[in-house]
């Protein structure tokens, strides 16, 4: 497997999340050498804390076998997986997960739990980490530098307006 081209598709999705001012994830999955899944976040756009990128291209990839089992199948993720979807993927039964960056604040490869490989658990997911590390940390510290700078201008025009209308009464 060529997981540097893979790891490539799961960043255009990444690239598509960040466009949508979404924190900018994407996965893919792969059978036999073909996307059989594609998935990028979309939890602001949809109001809903299950979409991320890792459970829509398990949704799509389940709809392409015809079952929820994920046996034979790798995803490839930009970020390190999240309980959820960490749990999600031992739930399909999947065989293996490579993703680009660490994430220090609720990674489940290793981070902060494992439970891709929890040994209680009666399925354990090989997992390879680092792939096109750089770009895949790169759209995150991207995205928030971006967010941080958007809240910075909230914050400013709202003291502005404060400023101007000290008891923020309606003109």
């Amino acid at each position: 497997m060529n997981h540097e081209f893979f790891m490539k598709e799961a960043l255009l999705e990444a690239e598509k999340a960040y466009d949508l001012g979404e924190v900018p994830i994407g996965a893919v999955i792969v059978q036999k050498d073909t996307i059989i899944g594609r998935g990028h976040n979309l939890r602001n756009s949809m109001k809903n804390p299950l979409c991320h990128a890792e459970i829509a291209a398990i949704n799509e990839a389940a709809g392409v076998v015809g079952d929820w089992r994920l046996e034979d199948c790798t995803l490839y993720v930009t970020i390190e997986p999240c309980p959820m979807c960490a749990g999600a993927i031992v739930q399909a039964r999947m065989q293996s997960v490579v993703f680009g960056a660490r994430n220090s604040k609720a990674g489940c490869a290793g981070s902060i739990l494992d439970i891709l490989n929890e040994p209680r658990f009666n399925h354990q997911v090989e997992v390879e980490e680092g792939v096109l590390l750089e770009e895949c940390a790169g759209w995150m510290k991207q995205f928030f530098k971006r967010f941080r700078k958007s809240q910075q201008v909230k914050v400013e025009k709202e003291n502005t307006e404060t400023a101007t209308n000290p008891n923020n009464d309606t003109l």
